[in-house]
């Protein structure tokens, strides 16, 4: 399809032959792309590629060798403002074919598609990467389905320019890691593959989102629906193409061999029973790879929390260190390796920085109705009176306690009952999440409870916070501090 006149329309490009653009043609995707035409050339288009900061030139020109159905590059020239690739015209996209059927393609025709595709793959594995394989990058040429736009996603990528990168990853494709930001390997490939598979079986995508993110987070933790009306071993493959982790999922010479198989005459007996125990274990798995992405979703996110709470912690630490050694400066700050303590008089207050919390740290008593990322502590030390008393120290979790999923710092303390006569150093005391502690959050009676429920500590609102700790340390300091 041609869409409007630009100014590039009658452009003239002197590379080894004078090349004139015509009309720009649709589906450009990252650049341009426009009808050229050369005295004695075949019929081709000039793709323009804006030159960008970050995007070096070489990114875009990759060794293919003499890989199979793939589109070359007949010539390339540089503009100020452009690379410009010069390459033979297709018949048509594999984007316009599906949306000039309007209807799932049967397994038949599928399959032919996609072993043309995987040839390529099958030719590249182990050398090229293609990125950003979509049926808008698949033409029709010389009646095969080939591979174009290699080196395209790797020079978007490396751009700076933010309306570049989002060419880098096509949200419906782009596999698994290629979401977490890993390297990509040919596995990244396969499992776009399967995406375009399930599309052309299917007549529609099998993660659908209306969002960029909304794409994250179901190739990340949504399993493909089923295919169905289509044979057995070719859903098994496009099942196995689509898994989680680039690893369990198919080599492109194995996609191949498979795809070549598939139509061949049916089987019956022993090996029928058998491909439908494979069939089953291929449920299996990918049940289970499904459950380990979603873990190491679950585990990333908790890793990101932490890094935000450690450092939401250490600047307000650093605000009650700054207030109370401007208000006492007599006060003697030492650093030791478990955190920091900051003496007045015969008082030390002591503060032990945020260590990561285990997922489920509360043994084989009830977990609490909320989750705990990380934990630290705060405490007053005193020399121990007659009573055998050493000071205060409180819990500081970060934890969604007050709204689900809603992460931020709290302050609790916990105690022994009065009706226990235990006496401990410390009343109240803290406690790290853990067994002691889901004892004393549960609903029965236990021989500890909470001393003071969970308030929380807002960044930019700790005056309370901090004039509650300045008072106890200087009650302390003044040798009046006692546990009631």
């Amino acid at each position: 399809m041609v869409v409007g006149w630009d100014r590039h329309v009658n452009m003239k490009i002197r590379i080894e032959r004078e090349w004139k653009l015509g009309a720009r043609i649709d589906g450009g995707g990252f650049g341009e792309v426009y009808e050229a035409s050369a005295v004695g050339c075949e019929s081709a288009v000039a793709k323009l590629v804006p030159r960008v900061d970050g995007g070096q030139r070489e990114l875009l020109f990759v060794d293919l060798g003499n890989a199979r159905n793939t589109i070359p590059i007949i010539e390339h020239a540089e503009t100020p403002e452009y690379y410009v690739l010069i390459m033979p015209r297709a018949d048509k996209s594999l984007r316009q074919h599906i949306d000039e059927a309007g209807e799932p393609l049967g397994s038949g025709a599928t399959v032919d598609i996609l072993i043309d595709m995987v040839t390529t793959l099958v030719d590249l594995d182990g050398r090229v990467v293609h990125r950003d394989l979509k049926p808008e990058n698949t033409l029709l040429y010389k009646n095969r389905w080939c591979l174009a736009d290699f080196g395209i996603a790797r020079y978007a990528e490396a751009t700076t320019a933010p309306d570049t990168q989002k060419y880098a990853l096509s949200p419906p494709y782009a596999a698994p890691e290629r979401w977490r930001e890993e390297r990509a390997t040919g596995a990244a490939d396969v499992y776009a593959l399967g995406v375009i598979a399930h599309e052309l079986l299917s007549g529609s995508l099998p993660f659908s989102g209306a969002e960029h993110w909304n794409y994250r987070e179901l190739h990340l933790h949504a399993s493909p629906p089923h295919l169905d009306d289509v044979s057995s071993d070719l859903a098994t493959l496009v099942r196995e193409c689509l898994y989680k982790a680039p690893g369990a999922r198919p080599s492109p010479s194995d996609v191949l061999g498979r795809l070549q198989r598939i139509g061949a005459p049916s089987v019956v007996g022993g090996l029928a029973e058998l491909q439908l125990a494979n069939q089953r274990e291929i449920e299996l798995r990918t049940e289970l790879d499904l459950r380990e992405s979603k873990r190491r979703s679950e585990r990333e996110a908790r890793e990101e929390l932490f890094r935000t709470a450690t450092d939401q912690l250490e600047r307000m630490m650093e605000v009650l260190k700054s207030e109370i050694a401007a208000a006492a400066p007599a006060s003697d700050f030492r650093l030791h390796p478990a955190g920091w303590e900051l003496a007045l008089g015969s008082a030390t207050m002591e503060y032990s920085p945020a260590r990561a919390t285990e997922e489920e740290p509360w043994g084989n008593w009830e977990s609490p109705a909320f989750s705990v990322v990380a934990h630290a502590s705060l405490s007053i030390r005193i020399p121990r009176d007659s009573a055998g008393y050493e000071g205060r120290s409180h819990s500081l979790w970060f934890c969604d306690f007050a709204n689900r999923g809603r992460f931020k710092w709290f302050e609790v303390a916990f105690m022994i009952p009065p009706i226990i006569q235990k006496r401990v150093p410390q009343t109240p005391f803290a406690l790290e999440p853990g067994p002691e502690a889901a004892r004393a959050l549960g609903s029965g009676m236990a021989e500890l409870q909470v001393a003071q429920d969970f308030t929380p500590i807002v960044e930019g609102e700790l005056d309370e916070f901090i004039g509650r700790w300045a008072s106890w340390l200087a009650s302390g300091a003044n040798g009046a501090l006692s546990q009631s």
